[in-house]
């Protein structure tokens, strides 16, 4: 009686807060990582947000909202978690969601193809006495496999309505949010939220008896379930320690647990804990055994398509060539397809510039316009096709669910300098932008891991890099452009490596262990792989009308004074300005590495972010790429010939591996601040970057002398 009346004080404070939303229903997306939530929240909210098939992609809660059956829904897509403990952040962000927010309803997103593991997170959401309706997500993989599923018998079993559904068609989603309206009408009394899951006689026991020392405390039931509190108490659940122990029978309580502990030990001749998950589990097979029947025998022993792959894909022979010549193909067809489309914006760019030029009154107005503006962002501007090809093919990838086998592979490297395969998720995320990349770090649940995987990502080579590797490498490396940019991206990655090690040595802290997750292979939908990269290309031309603009700007400014027009050419008139004063003074520390004032400008400026460097030496060198380029190549834009007569590929490739490796840009540095908790590391991370940065570069350069 006493539960039903725990149940019922939580139900009315649920009906009062749905009361006061007005017709609007709050619900929450709670489900494992890889399965499929986050594209079931795209689907139905129509939100722009990312799909990756590896745990960390989706690291704070997204929100749409849409209409339908009369009703305004406000979704919430939560983290992936396996659990509601608190051994992870995303584990207690969602926890935390769950009790403090309390939804509506909660939307428990299942992948019908791992019923069993899936469904260890339903029994803890059950535990918490929520209003659940189950998502039984990719179907259609569970049809094919010849699988039956008595959803109705199961949905009494477990106490909530399920659904099957496919969000990557959208098969089933408005039957999905009919079945919420009803539930939320409470239109389907036969299916009552309120079990309990039996996890045996003597474990029972031990939870009613602190179940009744916290309901001691009145207000405490009205925010959580009493059940939940005295399981995840007996669990040792730190983050619960901290609120039940805050009660006024604190003593007891201890006590209590104390005693539980050691008759289940006795007992069960196990830690209470374990006990706890051996029971569930044991609910769920129970469940399973009545509901589930597998395919035929002779069907279910046959390798899957996803088996096959994998059996090339993480072979241990080929697995790294494979990765290797995919990331090749991806960087050949940046460079060949994305040329065309270069060629045309560069000509559309000039003819601009051409067109301000002729009909423009000379001064220093004209000058800003076209030496300064659309000198630095359309030197930036032209390789907007060779970015976005780059982000359709690692959509693809991601889609797909090839880059979790790509931090698979890198596992076993990964454990030998003291992290595992899922600290090289937020490094392989640093290929497209760094400061999301330290931003996943937050779903490594070993803060050694964490520190030192933010440490390592901006070595990883985010797109940002990209418009210099195809402007360098395209004008001095034309026959093995793609060879150069992969070794870059591969060098990046051997001291991203490297330096793992090194500064793993100094911080210690015990590590956690970690089941690396393999998603079954899918096929990526257009829609998702093209709506991603076009926020990506959004994302670059907004970059490119706020802060690239800006800094061209306030370069061609430190460039245009003082005394302009005191000087025969643009070169002596650069040398002699504001700008020239700085690229001389910083010029020799980076003399050794091969650059000129103009090239250690460049690196200055690039600090801000990584795309300005192309805009500076944009405007730096304009006016120059005309005047007896010897040789130009068809399609090489203005800069690239100005480069051509001024800078020898020796230092051009030193150049790109300073880039590659320096400090990150100020976003990134502003998120390891957060992230690691101050400025410590931090600071760390610039300081170390730049170092690694000269010496690698100053090697790569002596190295580069002898044989181009």
């Amino acid at each position: 009686a006493s539960d039903c009346d725990d149940a019922r004080r939580v139900e009315g404070e649920m009906a009062r807060m749905a009361a006061r939303r007005n017709r609007v229903i709050r619900v929450a997306l709670v489900g494992n990582p890889n399965c499929g939530k986050t594209s079931l929240f795209n689907i139905a909210a129509g939100a722009h947000e990312h799909v990756g098939n590896y745990s960390g992609v989706t690291v704070d809660a997204k929100e749409g909202t849409f209409e339908h059956g009369g009703y305004k829904f406000t979704l919430v897509d939560l983290p992936g978690t396996y659990s509601l403990s608190a051994f992870s952040p995303e584990e207690l962000y969602v926890r935390k969601s769950l009790t403090e927010e309390m939804p509506d309803i909660v939307v428990n997103v299942v992948d019908s193809s791992n019923l069993e593991r899936n469904l260890y997170l339903t029994t803890q959401l059950i535990d918490m006495d929520l209003r659940i309706v189950m998502a039984l997500n990719m179907y259609d993989e569970f049809r094919k496999r010849g699988d039956e599923l008595d959803t109705e018998r199961l949905g009494q079993l477990l106490g909530m309505p399920l659904v099957p559904t496919v969000s990557r068609t959208g098969e089933g989603i408005d039957r999905l949010f009919d079945t919420l309206i009803h539930v939320y009408e409470r239109k389907q009394p036969p299916l009552c939220r309120h079990i309990h899951i039996n996890h045996g006689v003597e474990l029972e026991q031990s939870i009613a008896r602190l179940q009744a020392l916290i309901k001691q405390d009145q207000g405490i039931r009205y925010k959580y379930s009493t059940r939940f509190l005295a399981i995840k108490y007996l669990e040792r659940d730190k983050d619960i320690e901290t609120v039940v122990e805050g009660l006024p029978g604190r003593e007891e309580i201890i006590a209590t647990r104390f005693e539980e502990q050691k008759r289940i030990g006795e007992l069960l001749h196990m830690q209470l804990d374990a006990a706890l998950v051996d029971a569930k589990y044991a609910f769920i097979q129970g469940a399973l055994k009545e509901t589930y029947v597998p395919a035929a025998s002779g069907l279910a022993s046959r390798r899957t398509p996803t088996d096959r792959i994998d059996a090339v894909v993480t072979n241990k022979w080929l697995a790294f060539p494979l990765f290797f010549c995919l990331l090749y193909l991806i960087f050949q067809g940046t460079f060949t397809l994305g040329n065309y489309p270069m060629e045309w914006i560069e000509w559309l760019v000039g003819e601009f510039g051409g067109w301000i030029s002729t009909y423009m009154a000379d001064g220093m107005l004209k000058d800003l316009i076209v030496d300064g503006i659309i000198a630095g962002v359309g030197s930036v501007l032209v390789f907007l096709p060779n970015i976005m090809l780059l982000y359709l093919f690692i959509s693809l990838l991601e889609d797909s669910g090839y880059m979790a086998r790509a931090a698979f592979i890198m596992d076993k490297i990964m454990h030998r300098i003291g992290l595992h395969g899922k600290s090289f998720i937020p490094m392989i995320m640093g290929f497209g932008c760094n400061v999301p990349a330290v931003m996943a770090t937050r779903t490594i649940e070993s803060r050694r891991s964490r520190l030192i995987t933010m440490l390592v990502i901006p070595f990883m080579s985010c797109t940002g890099r990209m418009p210099l590797y195809i402007l360098m490498a395209g004008a001095f490396f034309p026959r093995c452009a793609s060879l150069v940019v992969l070794g870059l991206y591969v060098l990046g990655i051997v001291v991203a490596v490297l330096s793992a090690h090194l500064v793993g040595r100094f911080v210690k802290e015990e590590d956690l262990p970690f089941v690396m997750e393999l998603p079954p292979y899918r096929i990526p939908t257009m829609k998702s792989v093209f709506r991603h990269t076009w926020e990506k290309g959004k994302q670059y031309l907004h970059k490119m009308s706020g802060i690239i603009l800006v800094c061209s700007v306030i370069i061609w400014f430190l460039g245009y004074f003082p005394n302009h027009n005191d000087y025969d050419t643009v070169a002596e008139q650069q040398e002699n300005s504001y700008i020239g004063y700085i690229g001389k003074a910083i010029e020799p520390v980076f003399a050794p590495l091969g650059f000129d004032w103009k090239m250690s400008t460049g690196i200055l400026s690039g600090i801000g972010a990584k795309e300005l460097v192309v805009s500076t030496l944009g405007v730096m060198y304009s006016g120059e790429g005309e005047e007896g380029a010897a040789s130009a190549v068809t399609g090489d834009t203005p800069l690239q010939r100005a480069l051509l007569r001024t800078v020898t590929p020796a230092a051009a490739l030193s150049y790109m591996v300073f880039v590659l490796l320096y400090f990150p840009c100020i976003a990134t540095f502003a998120a390891i601040r957060q992230e690691s908790g101050g400025w410590r590391w931090a600071l760390f991370s610039a300081v170390y970057t730049v170092c690694a940065a000269w010496v690698v570069a100053y090697l790569i350069y002596r190295l580069a002398l002898l044989w181009l």
